[in-house]
């Protein structure tokens, strides 16, 4: 048996632990968080993924996976840690340079390091630049070279949320060694559990493909976002203006929305700005579109307000606002770069003690800094003046619309 350690237990890293665990792999996850790592040895877990929780009882108590805090020894090592910023936009590999240290020392000849996590590109090399410092005494691969002790691969995640655990065993997998063994030895592992395609190629595209990707969805959305600014502005309904377009057999226009959340595809364009920024002018500027949506959304409801003042007699400051969904998307909890949460916040900054939250996915918010209540559904029908719709969650589909109901969804 085949033993696998996979380092980050968040969104991406426990699925990809589970699915290996259930399919022969001894799993040995590793986080810095305790909440996490005591939720998952009792066979639970801490985020929001169907069918994830029955996956992760069933390794648990098959004795099949668990989860510490410190690295051990294993066979392959898959690294699901985050890639946030630092300063304006820029990237912070910091944590993939602390999973990598990390490991250093449990490292053996013939172990794989796979990289999972989003990454700008050249990452991988830095990676094994900070191994080789934390190892003088193995040799790690580098392109062009034979012989190496250690395998190295990048191999980024292209999942949804609310479907991992489907895709993780559907979706086509890119596996960017760094020689060609590096990404034979990745293919070993993948084949684990993943039964789709498993295409071989070299860590610099490999982590080109996933920044890509996304940018292209972020640039097809900025452009659903623009039209609904221009929509506004020409008295046009922007649902039935893509509609219309879209009956064209080679137009396919996706939904604006209140913005782009998530940490994908609200990140990595930023990765390609970063490294390019002289030639990345459409990903910035589709960047720039997607980032100002929320502002535009907030002018919406401050018009709405003015008009329901005018028209109830109510002082502004007596107005009750309450935003349907915090989460980046639909029917999940994640609130990474979520720009509904976004949005309430500085609404309930801007009419303070004025506004609530209804998110179905999220029991409390962890937070001490928050200027709004998180409400239950039924009090926030009954309680609302004005209602925002920012995540279309199947819990609000059946909510009467009225002309203070407004969606940024559809």
């Amino acid at each position: 048996m085949k033993t696998v350690s996979v380092l980050g237990l968040g969104y991406i890293g426990l699925p990809a632990a589970a699915m290996f665990a259930a399919n022969g792999a001894n799993v040995i996850g590793v986080d810095v968080n305790q909440h996490a790592i005591d939720t998952i040895n009792q066979g639970k877990i801490h985020i929001v993924e169907p069918f994830l929780e029955e996956i992760v009882r069933g390794a648990v108590t098959k004795g099949t996976l668990r989860a510490t805090n410190t690295p051990e020894k294993a066979d392959a090592f898959v690294i699901a840690v985050p890639t946030p910023f630092k300063g304006d936009h820029v990237p912070d590999t910091s944590y993939i340079e602390a999973v990598a240290k990390s490991i250093a020392p449990v490292l053996e000849k013939g172990n794989t390091i796979i990289l999972e996590s989003t990454s700008p590109v050249g990452t991988t090399e830095a990676m094994i630049g900070w191994l080789e410092a934390a190892r003088p005494d193995l040799k790690f691969p580098h392109e062009g070279q034979e012989g190496h002790d250690i395998y190295v691969a990048y191999c980024p995640e292209r999942v949804l949320p609310g479907q991992v655990v489907k895709e993780l065993v559907e979706n086509d997998r890119i596996i960017g060694g760094i020689t060609e063994d590096c990404a034979d030895k990745a293919i070993e592992v993948y084949r684990i559990f993943v039964k789709a395609d498993l295409i071989k190629t070299n860590a610099r595209t490999a982590e080109m493909s996933k920044l890509t990707e996304n940018a292209f969805r972020d640039v097809n959305i900025a452009f659903a976002n623009e039209l609904s600014l221009i929509s506004d502005q020409l008295d046009i309904n922007v649902w039935e203006l893509i509609s219309l377009a879209n009956r064209h057999p080679r137009v396919n226009i996706l939904q604006p929305g209140p913005g782009v959340g998530g940490h994908c595809i609200a990140v990595d364009p930023w990765f390609i700005v970063d490294k390019t920024p002289e030639l990345a002018k459409i990903t910035r500027l589709a960047r720039e579109v997607n980032e100002g949506k929320p502002e535009w959304v907030i002018n919406k409801v401050n018009e709405a307000v003015d008009a329901f003042v005018v028209k109830s007699g109510k002082s502004k400051s007596d107005v009750k606002i309450v935003c349907y969904g915090l989460a980046f998307k639909p029917n999940i909890d994640d609130l990474r770069e979520s720009p509904a949460l976004l949005i309430t916040e500085k609404l309930a900054k801007l009419y303070p003690n004025q506004v609530d939250a209804v998110e179905p996915n999220i029991n409390t918010l962890q937070r001490n800094d928050l200027s709004f209540n998180l409400i239950d559904l039924e009090r926030g029908i009954k309680s609302m003046d004005i209602g925002v719709m920012l995540v279309g969650h199947k819990e609000f589909s059946e909510i009467a619309t009225n002309e203070y109901l407004i969606s940024f969804v559809k």
